[in-house]
């Protein structure tokens, strides 16, 4: 799809996690880091199509500060060379843009003089850069040219100016990250999502990487596991849901993904629901709808991850007349007050700080946001008076980067982190109300009628 990636490499940012044992002596840790720390990926055959400008001495570094400073230098050293920017999610290669935003003067520095900035401790690492790392002031200048800049748009081509695509994944919930990449890309560079996996199992692969992101669908791999299908939506009146074979799914119909792994899992219920899209020969494609249970709920009213997505969406078309986005969100269920309601924290990206978005803007992204929340909610807030109105909190920049550096401090993997899109654990709550910065209400009572009944 993508001519001449043999002639470059790709820069991604890629990262081992500390492992643990089990109580009863056995090694646990995500998928990723098992593979990493393996002679499949540390004694690989070159393949010049799978070239990274990360040393492995970086990525093996567990300190998550030394293999990103080590990984972005790598990548700064060899930008004329990088032909893909990547992570495993696309939540990661933003963070590793906001590392460059706050990180680049060391960088800098450290390519204007030829050593190596003194945090980094880690033997392996200092060994591989004593070997790779020269003065450059020619480069050390650009790069202090660039990241100086208060506009940082399109700051990934104009640093890498010869990025073909970003291979990140933007299905579900990272559909929300698209934007923020566009406009850090300069919006020229396809989104491409290759492949569909999890730490239990291997699933399917994207035989078309090049689509738009809303059209990605999976076509699931029979050779990776037995795979099984839950009706996500059974008949009304029906008891039980019986297990669908492979085969026989049914095109735009959803389904929740049970697994039978090599490994020992047993129709294990992976909490993904999944649509049928159509088939490969006789392997089913899928298109990922959402996580399954990730609920906000104050009285009868059950408000999952695909709708709060699409009131962030709502929201944001008020916000683009401003040239604002949603850069992230969370959100919680706060039955504090009497009548509890939803609490939308936001993070925004404004590109003109002259003309950012007022409080009556955002009191109106409340309503627009309630708006398409289902008729259970709407019911609660119109007739029912059981749900107050929504609440955003907007949260200073750089907090949701916070939020990530908490996960992590306790044992979350950087690779595998998704920022939770309803929060309740108290430390996390604290973190978020100190960055909030500003609040607002909806202020008029969403739509809403009483459904005929026959």
């Amino acid at each position: 799809y993508v001519p001449g990636l043999d002639k470059g490499k790709g820069l991604y940012f890629l990262f081992v996690k500390s492992e643990t044992r089990t109580p009863g002596g056995l090694l646990a840790r995500p998928v990723l880091t098992s593979y990493y720390k393996s002679d499949h990926f540390k004694t690989r055959p070159y393949d010049p199509y799978n070239v990274y400008t990360s040393p492995n001495e970086a990525i093996l570094c567990s300190d998550s500060f030394q293999s990103m400073y080590t990984q972005m230098l790598c990548g700064l050293i060899e930008r004329h060379h990088v032909l893909r920017l990547g992570a495993v999610f696309a939540s990661g290669l933003l963070r590793a843009i906001r590392f460059l935003q706050l990180n680049w003067p060391e960088l800098a520095h450290d390519i204007q003089t030829g050593t190596l900035n003194s945090r980094i401790t880690d033997p392996a690492i200092r060994s591989y850069m004593d070997k790779v790392l020269k003065s450059d002031p020619e480069l050390a200048q650009f790069v202090t040219q660039q990241c100086s800049k208060d506009n940082w748009e399109g700051i990934i081509t104009r640093i890498w100016p010869n990025t073909k695509y970003l291979d990140v994944i933007v299905t579900g919930a990272m559909a929300q990250y698209i934007p923020t990449l566009n406009y850090y890309s300069g919006g020229g560079l396809p989104l491409a999502c290759t492949m569909y996996a999890s730490s239990e199992c291997y699933f399917g692969l994207n035989l078309n990487p090049m689509c738009k992101p809303s059209e990605v669908s999976y076509t699931i791999m029979p050779n990776m596991a037995y795979f099984e299908f839950l009706p996500h939506d059974p008949k009304p009146g029906s008891t039980s849901s019986k297990l669908v074979e492979l085969a026989d799914v049914e095109v735009g119909k959803e389904y929740e993904l049970v697994i039978t792994t090599y490994a020992g899992l047993y129709r294990y219920r992976v909490g993904d629901i999944l649509r049928v899209t159509g088939f490969h020969n006789s392997a089913p494609q899928f298109h990922f709808v959402r996580r399954k249970n990730v609920l906000l709920s104050i009285d009868s009213d059950k408000t999952d991850e695909s709708e709060l997505q699409k009131g962030i969406e709502n929201a944001s078309k008020l916000l683009s007349e401003f040239n604002t986005s949603v850069v992230e969100y969370t959100s919680y269920a706060d039955t504090t007050t009497i009548p509890g309601h939803y609490v939308i924290y936001g993070e925004l990206l404004t590109k003109d700080s002259t003309n950012s978005p007022s409080h009556e803007v955002l009191n109106r992204c409340c309503l627009e946001m309630e708006e398409c929340l289902n008729s259970v909610y709407r019911q609660c807030r119109v007739a029912d008076h059981s749900i107050g109105p929504l609440e955003i909190r907007v949260v200073r920049n750089g907090t949701f980067e916070e939020l990530m550096d908490y996960a992590i401090s306790r044992a979350a993997s950087i690779n595998q982190y998704k920022v939770p899109r309803c929060v309740n654990f108290t430390p996390i709550m604290e973190l978020l109300d100190s960055r909030v910065v500003s609040v607002h209400f909806s202020q008029e009572l969403p739509h809403w009628t009483p459904e005929r009944r026959r």
